[in-house]
């Protein structure tokens, strides 16, 4: 999907990653069925949004001006979602102590994803330097 043909948001994801496909399948069955999703390495994305794509899964709003990352893309998903469930899960990781708890548990899911089902040695993120 090139970024021309967007018409609402779209999940970027790392592609070459078994894990990070298979969560983003998850999304579009259980939470978010029509969201599009594209990996950073095929959807025409700036340097700037493939380079942050490496390390956590985006949510680009439609007008491109708005990024959500790692756990908040998920929690704005949730609140997004046509599954009822799904929504005060996501109003929850947007606030306060919930949310800094769950993006302490996306980091190092995000760390680890190399060691998750689906997850292969392409996975691993480079260490921090």
């Amino acid at each position: 999907m090139r970024m021309a043909e967007r018409r609402g948001p779209v999940l970027v994801f790392d592609g070459d990653c078994g894990f990070c496909a298979s969560c983003v399948e998850l999304a579009q069955r259980y939470v978010v069925p029509d969201v599009p999703a594209a990996p950073w390495q095929h959807g025409g994305f700036s340097e700037q949004t493939r380079d942050r794509a490496r390390e956590e899964v985006l949510l680009l709003h439609s007008d491109g001006r708005r990024i959500w990352g790692g756990v908040d893309a998920v929690a704005v998903l949730m609140v997004n979602s046509p599954h009822r469930a799904w929504i005060p899960i996501g109003w929850l990781l947007r606030r306060g102590p919930m949310r800094a708890l769950g993006a302490a548990a996306y980091r190092w899911v995000a760390r680890n994803r190399h060691r998750m089902p689906g997850g292969t040695p392409a996975c691993e993120l480079a260490s921090p330097q």
